[in-house]
């Protein structure tokens, strides 16, 4: 979906696929795309233009496809994070092909396509169980002795985690009966990443110190890439601020 200049604000795509016989021509860049560099990946799908861009309803004129990888013309290039690890890429399209078959739903159809795909991206629980792993380690080391600061930080984690669950649930259920809970998957979204920062905030607070500044072990390790990812969650599927800016405009005070 995102392109260089082009991330939360989807609806300024400008890569293009042009009709051209028996299929689309497409060019531009894409961002971003997870895993599109790795074995095992070789389709793409893939938001693009197909027509000119009205100023009056930007939406509009926007098209799905899956294209596949190995096509001439597709260029695929590593993104390096600040970890160290390539996990994101860049995918740019000069003059590829795509036959008219790998069209995903109607042409023009895909804004209201992705709408969807966004919100179950966006409320997923992935948004706040991609430290986990951080917790579940802590919790092998802190539940043999736990003092009440521990008890009463883990009990808030827990609490926390329960609650976002079911209101992840809820949005996919929305999604089910053809709901569209944009606000809501924002709002999700929202609440998720900033946990995910609060809970490694929480545990290097009752975690012993020779734990928090050992160079081995895995809770050690865990938590530094923890420390250095989870800023990233707050852009990923769309800026937090810029989320908070449409919760507002849908509830009315913005």
């Amino acid at each position: 979906m995102s392109e260089p200049g082009t991330g939360s604000d989807l609806a300024s795509v400008s890569t293009r696929a042009e009709k051209v016989d028996g299929g689309w021509k497409v060019n531009g860049t894409k961002l971003w795309s997870t895993g599109a560099h790795g074995p095992g990946c070789d389709y793409m799908i893939t938001l693009l233009r197909t027509s000119p861009l009205d100023t009056s309803a930007r939406h509009k004129g926007l098209s799905q496809f899956i294209i596949e990888l190995n096509t001439p013309g597709v260029d695929v290039r590593g993104i390096a994070d600040i970890g160290g690890q390539v996990h994101f890429n860049e995918t740019n399209f000069e003059d590829v092909f795509v036959p008219d078959s790998h069209v995903l739903g109607e042409v023009g159809g895909g804004w209201n396509m992705v709408v969807g795909e966004l919100a179950l991206e966006r409320s997923g629980p992935e948004r706040f169980l991609s430290t986990f792993i951080v917790l579940q380690e802590a919790m092998r080391l802190l539940v043999n002795n736990p003092t009440e600061q521990t008890k009463e930080v883990l009990g808030q984690v827990v609490a926390k985690i329960k609650t976002l669950r079911r209101m992840s649930l809820g949005i996919a259920g929305l999604l089910q009966e053809g709901s569209s809970p944009e606000m809501e998957a924002a709002l999700v979204k929202d609440m998720s990443t900033n946990f995910e920062r609060e809970l490694l905030e929480k545990l290097r607070r009752i975690l012993p110190q020779n734990v928090l500044f050992s160079s081995e072990g895995l809770l050690p390790t865990l938590l530094r890439e923890g420390v250095l990812r989870v800023p990233s969650s707050t852009l990923r599927g769309g800026t937090n601020e810029v989320l908070k800016g449409m919760i507002a405009r849908q509830l009315g005070i913005r």
